[in-house]
């Protein structure tokens, strides 16, 4: 065997170890700043990923959706978000609109005309009561008018007696002046059995309403004995209420009559409405002033009914730092850790981050990304935001 066979297997296995070497060595060698630029991921799409897209989809959301889920629905406004109170508040029955139907006397029930929730016209008969008082009131009523019709006689017959030069003028007089009293005792006789309402019998008294409305409350019972001055019927004017809240001393003095305020129905509907009186101050035992407010004529108005309890957010005067456009708190919601707002389209919804700064009162202060006047989702907006994390998970 020469030397140059002898060596061969050693030259091939050199060549072997030489080309692995060179493949280490271009692998750990650094990469050229170009090609290094290319294989990192953009810083920008890292931060677009880790938040909300200003121009995210549409969620199609049906108008019927939304009346079952009771969303609300409320425009932005622009507003001193350190200026407004969110206060509770309770519908009442404005002055005038609701009505109280009393027994005037003690008796006996023996007609209901009318029962709970019927519409009555103002004079309308209710029920009737027989009652011996009723007879006492009917009988001095004929009494009376029984002496009314003996003293004319009397003084037509004195008249005469006077024109033959019969009997003095003070006899005349006298006649006149008795004349005088029994019709005053008749006129008030009359006013009292009219005031009670006693029927041409002369046994019953008819109950009837002042007003015209509903009946809203009634405990007649045909049969059942009643006492004096105990409510039978209550009659209510429908759409005719006034709201009232408790105000603390501090938030009395930054309220003002005629100053504007927002009613939220449990509807979830904002009422607009006016400031119309305040208490001059506060109660002893609640510690609280009320404020008194009168809902803006309109279709929304007619959505709350006396009894029930709301919220209401006055846009009071006070030491407001910053302005800006205000939604309530709610209305916020935290996506992907960041805030924003749903703002309806014609289809639905659109999801909008935006930057809050004060939180205040039940209101939320947006500093960019709305603008005031803009329809967003208010009450129970979360449950768009569920939809938005489902749709977003099929997407995925």
């Amino acid at each position: 065997m020469t030397s140059h066979a002898k060596f061969k297997p050693l030259l091939i296995a050199g060549a072997i170890v030489g080309a692995a070497a060179l493949g280490y060595f271009a692998a750990s060698r650094p990469a050229p700043a170009s090609e290094a630029r290319s294989a990192e991921p953009a810083p920008e799409a890292a931060t677009d990923a880790s938040r909300p897209k200003a121009d995210a989809a549409e969620l199609k959301i049906p108008a019927a959706y939304l009346t079952a889920a009771g969303i609300g629905v409320e425009a932005a406004g622009s507003s001193e978000v350190r200026s407004e109170l969110l206060l509770p508040a309770v519908v009442a029955a404005a002055p005038g609109s609701e009505a109280a139907v009393v027994s005037r006397v003690s008796g006996t029930l023996v007609r209901v005309m009318h029962r709970l929730g019927d519409t009555v016209a103002a004079g309308e008969v209710l029920a009737s009561i027989e009652s011996l008082e009723a007879a006492g009131m009917a009988s001095e009523r004929r009494v009376a008018q029984a002496k009314v019709e003996l003293a004319r006689k009397t003084l037509a017959r004195e008249k005469s007696l006077f024109d033959q030069g019969v009997t003095p003028r003070q006899a005349l007089e006298a006649a006149q002046a008795d004349l005088d009293v029994a019709e005053a005792e008749a006129q008030r006789a009359a006013a009292v059995a009219a005031a009670a309402r006693v029927g041409s019998d002369g046994r019953t008294l008819t109950l009837v309403s002042p007003i015209a409305g509903r009946i809203t409350a009634s405990s007649a019972l045909v049969g059942a004995h009643v006492a004096p001055d105990v409510e039978l019927f209550r009659v209510a004017m429908p759409g005719a209420v006034q709201i009232e809240a408790p105000l603390t001393a501090d938030d009395l003095r930054r309220v003002a009559v005629g100053d504007a305020a927002t009613v939220l129905s449990r509807s979830g509907t904002p009422v607009p409405a006016t400031v119309r009186g305040l208490t001059p101050g506060v109660n002893a035992s609640t510690r609280a002033a009320t404020v008194v407010l009168v809902p803006d004529d309109g279709p929304q108005a007619k959505a709350l009914l006396a009894g029930e309890g709301v919220q209401v957010r006055l846009h009071a005067r006070g030491d407001a730092r910053q302005a800006g456009v205000a939604v309530p708190e709610e209305a916020v919601q935290n996506m992907d850790g960041r805030d924003a707002v749903f703002i309806r389209t014609p289809d639905g919804f659109r999801t909008q981050p935006v930057y809050v700064g004060v939180r205040s009162g039940g209101l939320a202060q947006v500093v960019s990304g709305l603008q005031a006047g803009q329809q967003v989702a208010t009450r129970n907006a979360f449950l768009l935001k569920a939809e938005a994390k489902k749709n977003a998970g099929e997407e995925e």
